[in-house]
C-alpha cells in the first residue's frame, strides 16, 4: 500500500488499508519512508535517482510500473518497485517534465507527460515510446505563453481527466490558460473567465461537472464543466498563491488547499513562503486555515500534496521545498511530523528561491 508525492503528479491514492509506504519526488532524487504499521513511525528507508530533481510520480495501474519525471533528465521507469530504473523516453523533444498523469481507457492505459517548453506527449505502451499531441500549441493565444521567472518559458504543470471519459483532457498551461480536449488530445479548446495562470484543475467522479481550479492569483470553480467560472479566493486570503489543491472523492464539496501567503515574486523580499494549509467543507465558499500540530510557521511553499483513503479512513500529506512531510490522518484537525529535511519538494527553483536558513525556520515571518 503506497503513496505517491510529487510535484505535478497525481494526488488521490484509494487503497484497501493505510498506505505504508510513502514515495516522495524531490530535489535530490526519490526518497522512501515506510513505517511497519498504522499508527507506526515513518522512517526514511531508501533512495533512487540520486542528483534527479523528481518533478513527478506516476504508476501505470495495469502494469505496476512506476514513472518519474524530471527536470531536465527525461523520464525514467521501474518495473521493480523502484529498486532499479531505465531511461524510458523515445519520441520525446523534451527532457523538463513538468507533469504526468495516468488514465485507464478502453484501449488500455494512457500515460500523458507535459513539458517545458509547454508540449503534450502521449504512451500508449507504457512509456515505450512517446508521441507527441502537436495540437495543444494550435490555441490562438499560444504565442503569448509565458512564464514569469526566467527563462520565461511556459509549461504544462497539471493534467486531469474527466472522470466519465478518458478522451476529455484538461491541460493546465503556466502561465497561459486551461486547455479542454474531449478527443484524448487530438483538438483542443482554450477555455475563459479566469486569470490565464493555471496551477491544477481538480475533479471527482461523485460531481463531474464541478471543476476547482488552483490559479496564481487564487482559487475558481465551474459547475459546467469549464464552461463558466467563479472565483471563490483572491490575492488577500491567507493562501495567496494556491499552488496544491485536492477535492475529496467522497465528499466533493471537501476540498483542500494548500500554498504560500504570496507569489514567488515576492519570497526573496519576504524570504518565506509563510505557506498554510486550508480546508472548506462547502465547495470553497469558507476556509478554516489548519494549525493544530503544524509549524507555526511553515518557511517553505508546500508543493507536494497526497491524500490516501481506505475504507473507513484516511490520511492527508503534504511535503515543502524545506524536505519536511506532515501527515494528518483527521482531515486536517491535527498533524504531526513525519520527515525533516529530506530533500526538497520543489518545482523548478522553488527551493533555490527560500534557501533554508535555521534561524528563520520556525521564526515569525518577515512583514512582505
Amino acid at each position: 500500500m503506497r503513496v505517491l508525492m510529487s510535484i505535478g503528479g497525481p494526488t488521490v491514492f484509494e487503497t484497501d488499508a493505510p498506505a505504508t509506504e510513502i514515495l516522495v519526488g524531490t530535489a535530490t532524487g526519490i526518497v522512501w519512508l515506510r513505517r511497519s504499521g498504522p499508527r507506526e513511525f515513518w522512517r526514511e528507508h531508501r533512495r533512487a535517482l540520486a542528483g534527479s530533481h523528481i518533478s513527478n510520480l506516476v504508476e501505470d495501474s495495469a502494469t505496476g510500473r512506476l514513472f518519474a519525471g524530471t527536470h531536465g533528465d527525461g523520464i525514467h521507469a521501474s518495473d521493480d518497485g523502484g529498486h532499479t530504473w531505465q531511461r524510458k523516453d523515445r519520441g520525446l523533444t523534451q527532457a523538463n517534465i513538468y507533469a504526468m498523469s495516468a488514465v485507464r481507457a478502453a484501449d488500455g492505459v494512457r500515460v500523458y507527460a507535459g513539458t517545458e517548453p509547454a508540449h503534450l506527449f502521449v504512451s500508449r505502451d507504457s512509456g515505450e515510446t512517446w508521441r507527441e499531441l502537436a495540437s495543444l500549441r494550435s490555441v490562438p493565444t499560444v504565442e503569448k505563453w509565458m512564464f514569469p521567472a526566467p527563462p520565461g518559458i511556459a509549461h504544462v504543470k497539471h493534467i486531469t481527466f474527466d472522470p466519465r471519459s478518458a478522451d476529455t483532457v484538461y491541460a493546465s498551461i503556466e502561465v497561459g490558460g486551461l486547455l479542454k480536449s474531449t478527443d484524448g488530445g487530438q483538438s483542443w479548446r482554450q477555455l475563459g473567465g479566469f486569470f490565464e495562470d493555471v496551477h491544477r484543475v481538480v475533479v471527482t467522479a461523485a460531481r463531474p461537472d464541478h471543476l476547482f481550479m488552483g490559479n496564481g492569483i487564487g482559487t475558481y470553480r465551474s459547475a459546467d464543466a469549464g464552461e463558466t467560472w467563479e472565483q471563490l479566493t483572491d490575492r488577500s486570503a491567507r493562501i495567496g498563491y494556491p499552488d496544491q489543491v485536492i477535492l475529496h472523492p467522497r465528499r466533493p464539496d471537501t476540498v483542500f488547499m494548500a500554498g504560500a501567503i504570496c507569489g514567488p515574486g515576492d519570497w526573496r523580499k519576504t524570504k518565506t513562503a509563510d505557506a498554510r494549509i486550508a480546508r472548506s467543507r462547502d465547495g470553497g465558499k469558507h476556509w478554516e486555515y489548519l494549525e493544530g500540530g503544524l509549524p507555526s510557521h511553515i518557511h517553505g511553499n508546500i508543493e507536494g500534496f497526497a491524500l490516501n483513503l481506505w475504507p473507513g479512513g484516511g490520511a492527508l500529506y503534504a511535503g515543502t521545498t524545506d524536505g519536511d512531510v506532515f501527515m494528518s490522518e483527521d482531515e486536517g484537525d491535527s498533524w504531526s511530523t513525519i520527515a525533516r529535511r529530506i530533500g526538497a519538494v520543489s518545482k523548478g527553483g522553488h527551493h533555490v528561491m527560500l534557501p533554508l536558513d535555521e534561524a528563520l525556520v520556525g521564526a515569525a515571518p518577515h512583514a512582505g
